[in-house]
């Protein structure tokens, strides 16, 4: 019989931390992006969805950058889904993930198991950490809700037996979603469904890739003969499988640089991907055909890669690449979903043994041919369309005992809108204090005023029926201060200052109002007037934290705005007044390695190359240094002609 069963993990681990609280205005900086030129000639359907609603920020969700490198023994909630035949741990407080997935007949792991729990900035909103199986909703990219906690319950699975159900609301395109994990009595094969429901009178873009990571020392295979490249040069262009340029790309440590491999399956084709080791065993994904996309990453053989492999776990215990299964062909696109509609499928996890002489010869084909004759027999395409047509036809079924919980944030749009959404209970219990205030918005007409000494201003909400709502509450700085957030959300820019302007002549000099005008100079090439409301900005701050009882609570806000005034201050070449800001940075912001970085550029700006060298040589790690991001090797070039210390190597593409 299928259990499903509550466990603490202890794993080394490193604090989340506090959330950015200062709201991200920027557009979003995500390395998959495609040059125009590239486009060119792309097949019709996916041209169009590289085009259909690309995410352009962040808003309503935070960044999250508190975390830091110091790993302790930390518990971890999982809950463990097992059979006699496999079990599956799942980590519901961290995005969902499958974090192991064992065989126990042969006792084989079948995932990359990661043996620390260390976040890094790969995520949509920062925090992600890498290994096992992650549901990847919401943009190109990695969810925002990697290191967030998902509602969990028992649920009856479509044999009777016992299911677990994931379940959340994703902010960033206001989709609600589930998972569903069983196991069959007596099967190798774990069964996910997997339903996103638009509840909204109007289409929404939607995203889908479960990212399985497995041990690099693997051959990929995937039904195909072609795939679409993608480097972090941000070209795009397609290849020839297994082999392109001479060498064989469906093992992960041929390829030098990290890569993308989007694999051309054929319509019609099964759907499926596996990774297998010399002897031929490994793991095997497949699913109903809905979920069209393959994918290979690698991280390849190169110091940047190996460098990144350390960092997001223990050196020596081995690197990952990673099968993905997706929504559409590439993660460059995203699909519509049309208003009160939804898209489901199921997928399947399990081992996969196929004759190593046949995975791993040189013929093609006739890999491909045994690798998919071997999945037939132990799990016969037909088997996974009857199991989705089950589960599909109790997919409304309501759970049971609740296992873990999720946020409010599904429970305030239910309350709003009225959403019947059978199967995923977004319950009223689970509203916080987070939903306080827009629940009051909501109930009253009026956002509650706040204390502008008491902390940071609360979440923000900035869908289009929250922003009508603020233009209609009373004018108070609050509401001003976070219709402005919707506006801007919205594309109105121009609107978004006024109401800005509005709130600062109801709260003069109050810090938040200043900095949201401070982005807006920015982005509208205004560089040295965002200087000036950058210092005036961070000068308010201070003195509200100095004067507060908890300047704790300040610490964040004041680390995270002297940022962005120091970045502003030396994008203008204005280094006297960027070295007063770093001089009242609390101590522990100025030891973080993300300061440390931002000294290296200050003393750079001083003139004083040697100084910035010397930081470099005190050894310092940037714990939220962005997937992509070239900071570190630009800034030691600038200190020395010396060559990149491997430690310091974290390039992801040749040189330009």
């Amino acid at each position: 019989m299928t259990t499903i069963r509550r466990e603490v993990l202890t794993l080394p681990a490193a604090e989340l931390g506090p959330d950015n609280p200062l709201p991200p205005l920027r557009p979003l900086d995500e390395v998959h992006q495609v040059e125009d030129r590239d486009r060119q000639g792309l097949p019709r359907d996916m041209a169009r969805q590289m085009g259909y609603a690309p995410l352009t920020g962040l808003l309503p969700e935070r960044v999250r950058d508190g975390y830091d490198r110091r790993r302790a023994p930390r518990p971890v909630e999982a809950i463990v889904v097992e059979n006699d035949r496999l079990r599956a741990t799942v980590l519901p407080t961290l995005g969902g993930r499958i974090a192991s997935l064992v065989h126990k007949p042969t006792g084989r792991e079948l995932l990359y198991r990661n043996p620390v729990l260390q976040p890094a900035c790969f995520a949509l909103n920062g925090a992600w950490y890498s290994g096992g199986v992650e549901w990847n909703i919401g943009a190109t990219g990695h969810t925002a809700l990697s290191c967030s906690p998902l509602h969990a319950a028992r649920v009856t699975a479509p044999d009777g037996g016992v299911m677990l159900r994931l379940w959340e609301w994703e902010r960033l395109r206001d989709l609600p979603f589930q998972v569903d994990l069983w196991l069959p009595d007596g099967s190798d094969f774990l069964y996910v469904g997997v339903r996103i429901r638009n509840p909204h009178e109007r289409p929404v873009p939607t995203y889908w890739w479960s990212n399985i990571a497995v041990p690099e020392e693997r051959r990929v295979l995937a039904p195909a003969d072609s795939a679409w490249h993608f480097g972090y040069h941000r070209r795009l262009r397609q290849v020839t499988v297994p082999a392109y340029e001479g060498v064989d790309r469906t093992r992960p440590l041929n390829s030098v640089f990290p890569a993308d491999y989007f694999y051309d399956v054929p319509d019609g084709r099964r759907r499926w991907i596996a990774a297998l080791d010399d002897a031929g065993h490994g793991l095997a994904q497949t699913s109903t055909d809905v979920l069209r996309g393959r994918k290979l990453f690698v991280w390849g053989g190169g110091p940047g890669g190996r460098r990144w492999q350390e960092w997001l776990t223990e050196p020596g215990t081995g690197g990952y690449c990673e099968i993905q299964a997706g929504l559409a062909r590439t993660q460059l696109e995203h699909v519509r979903l049309d208003a009160e509609s939804e898209v489901s499928w199921l997928e399947a996890y399990g081992p996969l043994d196929v004759d190593p002489g046949a995975a791993h010869g040189e013929d093609w084909a006739a890999a491909l041919d045994a690798a998919e004759t071997r999945l037939e027999a132990v799990l016969p395409r037909a088997q996974v369309d009857a199991a989705y047509a089950a589960w599909a036809a109790g997919a409304d079924t309501e759970p049971g005992e609740r296992l873990a919980t999720g946020s409010g944030w599904g429970a305030l749009e239910v309350l709003r809108a009225g959403f019947a959404l059978p199967g995923t209970p977004f319950a009223p219990e689970t509203l916080g204090e987070e939903q306080r205030p827009w629940l009051e918005l909501l109930r009253q007409g009026a956002l509650p005023e706040e204390d502008p000494d008491a902390g940071p201003p609360h979440a923000t909400l900035v869908a289009p029926h929250w922003r009508d709502m603020l233009e209609t509450a009373d004018a108070t700085a609050t509401a001003e201060y976070h219709l402005g957030l919707a506006q801007w959300h919205a594309g109105d820019r121009a609107q978004a200052v006024r109401s800005w302007e509005r709130g600062l002549k109801l709260a003069p000099g109050h810090w938040a109002f200043l900095r949201c005008t401070a982005v807006a100079d920015q982005e509208e090439d205004h560089p040295e007037r965002a200087a000036d409301r950058y210092g005036e900005a961070f000068d308010a701050l201070c003195r509200v934290a100095a004067e507060g009882t908890d300047p704790g609570r300040w610490e964040a806000a004041v680390a995270a705005l002297g940022r962005e005034a120091l970045e502003a201050l030396l994008g203008v070449g204005r280094a006297a007044e960027a070295r007063q800001v770093w001089e009242r940075l609390p101590g522990t912001a100025r030891a973080r390695g993300r300061f440390r970085l931002l000294e290296v550029e200050l003393l750079l700006a001083e003139g004083r190359a040697a100084d910035a060298r010397a930081v470099f040589e005190d050894g310092f790690e940037v714990a939220d240094l962005r997937e992509g991001s070239e900071t570190i090797s630009r800034l030691w070039a600038a200190c020395t002609d010396e060559p990149l210390p491997d430690r310091l190597d974290f390039r992801m593409r040749p040189p330009e």
